[in-house]
């Protein structure tokens, strides 16, 4: 190993890939490495960060890229980058970590630890002076008073294993469904009602959230829920957190307005928006969540994906060395742009006001009023509004074009392209169009034929042409969830079985035998300080509540019992949980919702069923696990239950089924 240079240039990770000039003598994390770090008794600086990271950036400005401090991290201790979205079970035990230590984390995660990988001490961006400092101070603590040093790095280490733990609730799960009215009562006095969202800052669009809401509203027949849904969806499709122009969300706003955006455009964030709007607009019927859907997909097709069928991770915030500089414009620069006669409608439309300025007299395009209200104070047809909208919309994306784009991160990721396919299927539910069948499918090829291995095996990621990083629980956790959705619109058996193989895989893995929930990466794979379960639900949905998921419902087609006890029993150690920190825990919620009398399983059986399903999603049902079948299987869910002459329905709850309706409107007039 070459601890006294900089390896980076050799790594895989784009992230990387940026530090490979710095004057610090960067490692990559291996499990050698941490073995030659021991050998050598030197204190570990841990660097965690990603591309798109504009803090991340400011640092490596700052501190990395400078030679006074590079010599203090070289002399004294040896450095290693990790790109947190390579490595997440890294990233998820260290910021465990530095939120035991400090309260709250962030990234750069900044972490110095013992020469076996125990923190001692930990932050986010730390100004150069003040990191010169605390370096300083540490190696001198380690070099005169070493044994308090280590036990310090003792004790934090065993804090964060226990605060992997959960107490286990052996009881068998039981919820009324006044418990999630209770939760909900609790979770509505955070909603923002002037904004929408809930009442912090900065805030992130939150989809797991949301989702469950609409599901909890529709299924509650609970008003509030719909209403706060509905308005949160409508403000952040108008505000400068989603890109008007080009289609895309932003990771989070930096206000409470959902006005500045930071300005980086992820993966996950995006797939799982458009689920989210797909949803929505099926139930709500608003042609402001078709255009996003429309807008969002044709910024993803444009600008994520590679040639190979997978989706790249992530835009940078930052172009030129300023965040934001591709997206913002003057009014001197949009009104050379814009005809003179549009000028007093487009910045109307687009708030090129007090409400869309930003800084230096820069705008940020968001709108403040819909499109028929404007229509309407300007005596102008909404149709005739929307051929222009779409025009400035085309000389704007076209001019924006020439600039310097922001740096794309272009790895893949097994997980994030596997919400990718359930945001197809989504779509293709709300539209009925066959494009975004073909788009889900396609993507479901891409990881069997390049983040697939023998044995049914998963890789994490993927560059330049080549898999690598043992799979962790989320990417077998969120390609399951969409090969199952797969298999409920396109009916092929083959997307249904490779679902169930993964599952008993990560049975066999990645279980935790004494509690049934699972561990973030496979037990026999590289050890780290802790193992790694996370359970609680973020900026995406935990990979144990997903498998949740999974696990019911692949019990109910397979007739698995074993599968859906081990989901409510993991649903019974959460329960404390998610019923009093709602937010925490939205998709474990989604899975309680499943508990409720009026949940059916809804087996489609016969050769013209296509058209039956289409039907029937038109509208949003989360209380209905539909699925169908274009011939006779030995399925579980559909055995002995083809005829050649019919369509039919069975209805069933947790495999007991109703004599089938042959009648489609029949169906429809009990159920819908």
């Amino acid at each position: 190993m070459f601890l006294d240079q900089n390896v980076l240039k050799s790594a895989k990770s784009p992230y990387l890939k940026q530090h490979a000039s710095n004057p610090v003598h960067w490692q990559e994390w291996s499990a050698e490495l941490i073995e030659k770090t021991i050998e050598t008794d030197r204190l570990i600086i841990l660097s965690i960060g990603y591309s798109a990271c504009h803090w991340c950036h400011v640092m490596e400005r700052e501190v990395f890229e400078q030679e006074d401090a590079a010599l203090v991290m070289n002399q004294d201790f040896i450095s290693i980058k990790v790109d947190r979205e390579e490595r997440p079970d890294i990233d998820e035990i260290y910021m465990r970590a530095l939120q035991l230590m400090k309260g709250q984390g962030g990234w750069p995660l900044n972490m110095v630890c013992l020469p076996d990988g125990k923190p001692i001490w930990g932050g986010t961006y730390v100004p150069k002076d003040q990191w010169l400092k605390v370096l300083s101070q540490l190696a001198e603590m380690y070099r005169e008073d070493r044994q308090q040093v280590i036990n310090y790095g003792d004790q934090l280490t065993q804090g964060i294993q226990q605060s992997m733990l959960l107490s286990l609730e052996r009881r068998p799960f039981e919820i009324a469904p006044e418990d999630l009215d209770s939760q909900f009562k609790i979770w509505q006095r955070s909603f923002d009602l002037e904004e929408g969202g809930t009442k912090r800052a900065p805030k992130f669009p939150m989809p797991v959230n949301w989702s469950y809401l609409l599901d909890y509203g529709i299924s509650r027949q609970n008003e509030a829920a719909l209403n706060q849904v509905e308005f949160s969806l409508d403000k952040m499709a108008m505000g400068g957190i989603y890109d008007q122009i080009g289609g895309g969300f932003a990771r989070y706003s930096v206000d409470a307005l959902w006005k500045v955006p930071h300005f980086e455009k992820m993966l996950y964030d995006n797939a799982q928006l458009i689920a989210l709007y797909s949803k929505a607009y099926r139930h709500f019927k608003k042609e402001l969540y078709l255009e996003v859907l429309e807008q969002s997909w044709d910024f993803l097709l444009r600008e994520m994906r590679d040639e190979s069928g997978a989706w790249y991770s992530a835009l940078d915030a930052d172009s030129e060395g300023e965040e934001g500089k591709y997206y913002i414009w003057t009014a001197d620069e949009l009104q050379k742009l814009i005809p003179a006669t549009d000028w007093a409608l487009f910045a109307a439309y687009y708030s090129i006001n007090e409400n869309g300025y930003w800084e230096n007299g820069q705008y940020i395009l968001l709108r403040r009023e819909s499109a028929e209200a404007l229509a309407h104070r300007f005596g102008i047809e909404i149709a005739d509004l929307k051929v222009k909208v779409k025009t400035w919309q085309n000389i704007l994306l076209k001019e924006r074009e020439q600039r310097i784009k922001p740096g794309l991160d272009n790895k893949a990721l097994c997980s994030w392209n596997a919400l990718m396919i359930s945001a197809a299927c989504e779509t293709y539910r709300a539209t009925g169009q066959d494009q975004y069948l073909k788009i889900a499918e396609e993507t479901a090829q891409w990881i069997l034929e390049h983040q697939s291995g023998d044995a049914h095996q998963l890789f994490h990621a993927w560059q330049d042409g080549e898999a690598h990083i043992e799979g962790l629980l989320e990417d077998y956790a969120f390609s399951i969830e969409a090969f199952i959705q797969l298999w409920q619109i396109s009916a092929k058996e083959e997307y249904l079985h490779q679902a169930k193989a993964w599952t008993e895989k990560v049975s066999q893995d990645f279980e935790d035998r004494s509690s049934g929930l699972f561990y973030t990466r496979p037990m026999s794979g590289e050890k780290l300080i802790s193992p790694g379960m996370e359970t609680q639900d973020n900026v995406m949905p935990s990979a144990n509540s997903t498998m949740a998921h999974n696990l019911f419902k692949l019990g109910l087609v397979f007739a698995k019992s074993l599968w859906t006890e081990q989901a409510q029993q993991n649903l019974g150690h959460l329960k404390s949980q998610f019923l009093e920190y709602g937010e925490s825990y939205a998709n474990w919620s989604r899975l309680a919702l499943y508990q409720d009398p009026n949940f059916y399983e809804l087996a489609l059986i016969g050769s013209d069923t296509a058209a039956w399903q289409k039907d029937l999603e038109k509208d949003y049902h989360p209380l209905h696990f539909l699925f169908r079948s274009e011939k006779a299987t030995e399925i579980p869910a559909f055995k002995d239950r083809w005829t050649e002459d019919s369509n039919r329905i069975f209805p069933c709850q947790k495999g007991a089924c109703q004599l089938p309706y042959t009648e489609l409107d029949s169906f429809k007039s009990d159920f819908h």
